[in-house]
C-alpha cells in the first residue's frame, strides 16, 4: 500500500490539486429553513415511486447544521480543494428578485471556514436544484429560465467572488437534459425524449452567461463540469455502430462543442434550430479557465428495435468489476477519453480538472468501528494512475476532485448508495471515516513530500 501510494505520488505533476465534491441537495438538509424555497427535487422526492427508497434530502447529511464538523472533515484529509454547490433556492426562493440575505450568510460561513482550513473553494452555481417557481413557469424549457440565471450568478459573485478560487456555472447539462428531461428518472421528471433537446441549449446559453457575470463580479477562474464517458458499440454492426455514434453526440459532443467551439453539429443544429438565435453561440463561448470533467464509467451502447421510442438502447459492459450500484470499474477508459480528448479539440481545450470520479461500496461500520472499503482505495488509485498516464502522455491535467466527500442523498437512489470517503449514520449523523479517506490523505500528504512548493 505504501509502495502505491509513493508511486502514484510521484508521478501526479507539481501543483496536482487533490479534492472532494458534494451537492447542495445532496448533503445540506434544512430545506425549509431560513428562507429557502421549494426546489425541483423537493417536489420530485414527495411523488411517490419516483424515489427509490422514498426519501428525500429534506434532512441529508445536516450538512446546513453540521458544515463546520464537515469542515474539520477535510481539514483532517489534507486535500486542497473542495468542490460544493450553491441552492439556488436558498439565494433566491422564488428563483428571481432580491437575494435572502440568510442564505447567502450560509454560504459565506461556509466559505470563510474552508479558506481558514487552507481548502481552495470551488462553487457550484447549478448542481440541480432549480427553484420550484421557474418551473412551474417553464423551468429550462423556457428561456426566460436563462435570464434568472444570469441575476442569480450576478448575485453570488458579488457576494462570494472575492473568496471562492473556482467556479462552474452549470453541472452535468447533459444529465440534467436528458435524466431530467428525457427519460423522467430525475427531477423534474418530464419524458419527453428528443424534444427534450432545447433543454441542453438553454443550458449552455446559461452557462456563457453566468460566466459573463461571474467574471464581471471580480471572479478570476471559470470552468464547467461535464460528465463524458467513452461510447462504446455493442458489437461492429452498422446499426449498433450509427447508434453509438448517435448517442456519442448527445451526451459527449453537443455540450464540449457548444462550450469549447461556438457550433453544433449538422445533426444537431437540424435538431435544435428553431431554438438558437443570434448570438447564442457566441455567449456559451466563453473562455474557461479550466475544463471539468465527471467521469464513473463508459457506456456500451446498441441499436433499439423499430418500437423503442429512442433508436439506442443501453447494454451491459461485460468483462469489468461491478459496484454496488451496478457501473462498471474501467479507469482506462477515463486516460481513454483524455487522450482522445486533447487529440480531437488540441488548442481548443484547456486545462482539465477531474470534478467528479467516485463508486459506491455500501460497507458500513465493522464492530470495531471501522469501515474497510478497499474497494474505493482500488478505484480511486487505478483512476488517478489513469490520470497519470494521460499526463505522462501529454494532456495537461490539473487536479482530481474525489466524489463524495460524505455518503448522501444519491439523487433518485436515495439513500441506497453510498460513494463517500466518509460514512454517515443518516439516523444519527455521526461522520465516520473510511479507510479510503485514510488513504486519501496519506496520498495528498505523500504527494506533497514528492513535490516541495
Amino acid at each position: 500500500m505504501a509502495d502505491r501510494v509513493r508511486d502514484l505520488a510521484g508521478r501526479l505533476p507539481k501543483g496536482f490539486r487533490f479534492g472532494t465534491s458534494t451537492a447542495s441537495y445532496q448533503i445540506e438538509g434544512a430545506v425549509a429553513e431560513d428562507g429557502r424555497g421549494p426546489s425541483v427535487w423537493d417536489t420530485f422526492a414527495s411523488e411517490p415511486g419516483r424515489i427509490v427508497d422514498g426519501s428525500s434530502g429534506a434532512v441529508a447529511c445536516d450538512h446546513y447544521h453540521r458544515y463546520a464538523e464537515d469542515i474539520e472533515l477535510m481539514r483532517r484529509l489534507g486535500a486542497e480543494g473542495y468542490r460544493f454547490s450553491i441552492a439556488w433556492p436558498r439565494i433566491q426562493p422564488t428563483g428571481s428578485g432580491p437575494a435572502n440575505e440568510k442564505g447567502l450568510d450560509f454560504y459565506d460561513r461556509l466559505v470563510d471556514g474552508l479558506l481558514e482550513a487552507g481548502i481552495k473553494p470551488m462553487a457550484t452555481l447549478f448542481h440541480w436544484d432549480l427553484p420550484q417557481v421557474l418551473e412551474d413557469d417553464g423551468g429550462w424549457l423556457n428561456r426566460i429560465t436563462i435570464e434568472r440565471f444570469a441575476d442569480y450568478a450576478a448575485i453570488v459573485g458579488a457576494r462570494l467572488g472575492d473568496r471562492v478560487a473556482d467556479w462552474v456555472p452549470v453541472n452535468e447539462p447533459n444529465v440534467v437534459t436528458l435524466m431530467g428531461h428525457a427519460v423522467g428518472m430525475h427531477a423534474p421528471g418530464k419524458a419527453l425524449m428528443f424534444d427534450a433537446l432545447p433543454v441542453g441549449h438553454h443550458l449552455l446559453v446559461a452557462h456563457g452567461r453566468a460566466a459573463i457575470a461571474l467574471r464581471a463580479a471580480g471572479a478570476t477562474s471559470v470552468g464547467c463540469a461535464n460528465n463524458h464517458a467513452p461510447i462504446w458499440p455493442a458489437s461492429d454492426d452498422p446499426a449498433d455502430v450509427g447508434a453509438a455514434k448517435l448517442f456519442d453526440a448527445l451526451w459527449n459532443g453537443h455540450y464540449l462543442e457548444g462550450m469549447l467551439l461556438g457550433r453544433y453539429s449538422d445533426e444537431m443544429m437540424m435538431l435544435l434550430e428553431d431554438h438558437v438565435r443570434d448570438g447564442d453561440f457566441a455567449t456559451m463561448r466563453q473562455p474557461l479557465d479550466f475544463y471539468g470533467v465527471n467521469y464513473y464509467n463508459p457506456m456500451r451502447i446498441g441499436a433499439a428495435d423499430e418500437t423503442s421510442e429512442l433508436p439506442f438502447e443501453f447494454r451491459d459492459v461485460l468483462g469489468y468489476p461491478l459496484t454496488d450500484f451496478g457501473w462498471p470499474v474501467v479507469p482506462d477508459a477515463l486516460r481513454e477519453w483524455l487522450i482522445m480528448f486533447r487529440a480531437r479539440l488540441r488548442a481548443a481545450v484547456p486545462p482539465i480538472v477531474i470534478t467528479e470520479s467516485g463508486c459506491s461500496y455500501n460497507k458500513g461500520p465493522d464492530e470495531n468501528g471501522i469501515v474497510d472499503d478497499h474497494e474505493r482505495v482500488d478505484y480511486h488509485a487505478a483512476h488517478l494512475a489513469a490520470v497519470a498516464e494521460a499526463v505522462e502522455r501529454g494532456v495537461d491535467v490539473r487536479g482530481y476532485y474525489a466524489w463524495s466527500l460524505v455518503d448522501n442523498f444519491e439523487w433518485a437512489e436515495g439513500y441506497t448508495q453510498r460513494f463517500g470517503l466518509v460514512h454517515v449514520d443518516f439516523e444519527t449523523q455521526v461522520r465516520t471515516p473510511k479507510r479510503s479517506f485514510s488513504w486519501y490523505a496519506d496520498l495528498v500528504a505523500r504527494h506533497r513530500v514528492e513535490h516541495p512548493v
